[in-house]
C-alpha cells in the first residue's frame, strides 16, 4: 500500500460558541425541543456532504472551494497550527 501526506494548505477558521459567531451556522438543529437550539445548545451547518450538527467549541473551517464544515477542537488542534 502506498503512503500519502496531506498537502499543506492554509484555511480560515473560527471557533463557534453561540448563534451569530459565523454566518453559515444555522440555529435550528432540528432537535424538536420547544425552543430548539436554545435548549440543546447545538446548531447545524450545510456542508458539501449534507447537514452537520455544530456544538459550542467546534471550529468552522472554510475549505479551499469556499465551503464550510465543522471540526471538533481536539481534531483541529492535532491537524492545524497558526499560519
Amino acid at each position: 500500500m502506498a503512503r500519502y501526506r496531506k498537502k499543506p494548505v492554509e484555511i480560515e477558521a473560527i471557533q463557534w460558541f453561540k448563534p451569530g459567531d459565523h454566518p453559515a451556522v444555522e440555529t435550528d438543529c432540528g432537535c424538536r425541543k420547544k425552543d430548539s437550539c436554545s435548549e440543546c445548545g447545538n446548531a447545524f451547518i450545510q456542508t458539501l456532504e449534507g447537514r452537520h450538527i455544530v456544538t459550542p467549541g467546534d471550529f468552522i473551517i472554510t475549505g479551499v472551494q469556499g465551503e464550510h464544515y465543522p471540526c471538533k477542537p481536539d481534531i483541529f488542534a492535532a491537524t492545524y497550527e497558526p499560519a
